[in-house]
Parts: structure tokens; C-alpha cells; sequence
């Protein structure tokens, strides 16, 4: 936190809750001043961003398996590895 200092803030709540609970932008002073930038313009921004990010976290996330497939796949590999060596 710096003390002394206004800054202007946008915080965009989450798309997904599992990704994130909120997004916070710290917005620029001259930002505002510029032509066409409104209050609603920068809000849409925000949450286009925040929807962006939450959905390309969706597309990376691996599928939710319980902890014995994940054993038995590894189990497989190693079996397919001493087998591949035993018949070369």
C-alpha cells in the first residue's frame, strides 16, 4: 500500500469463482483525459480482460481425475517401458 498517493481503481468481479474472486486494475491519471475514454468504456474493458484470462485458464486447466488413475497411468508407462526393454 502507498500512502499519499489517489490512485483510481477498477475492480472487476470474477466470471468463474474458481479462477479468481476479482480482478483490480490501477488505471493511469492521464487515461481518463483522453477523447472517447468513459467511465463505461473502461469497466467494459476491464471485465473483457478478466473474462479473457478466466477463460483461457478453463482451456489450460487438466481434467479433475482421482489420484489412483494418475497412479495407474504411471504404473502403465513404466510397465510399457520394462516390457519395451525386455523385447529389444
Amino acid at each position: 500500500m502507498v500512502k499519499g498517493i489517489a490512485r483510481r481503481v477498477v475492480v472487476v468481479k470474477s466470471p468463474d469463482p474458481k479462477v479468481f474472486d476479482e480482478a483490480i486494475f490501477l488505471v493511469r491519471e492521464e487515461t481518463g483525459r483522453g477523447p472517447g475514454v468513459t467511465t463505461e468504456r473502461l469497466l467494459k474493458e476491464a471485465q473483457a480482460v478478466a473474462e479473457s484470462f478466466a477463460r483461457s485458464q478453463r482451456e489450460r486447466r487438466l481434467p479433475h481425475l482421482p489420484w489412483w488413475a494418475f497412479s495407474l497411468m504411471g504404473a502403465g508407462g513404466v510397465g510399457a517401458a520394462w516390457l519395451l526393454t525386455l523385447l529389444f
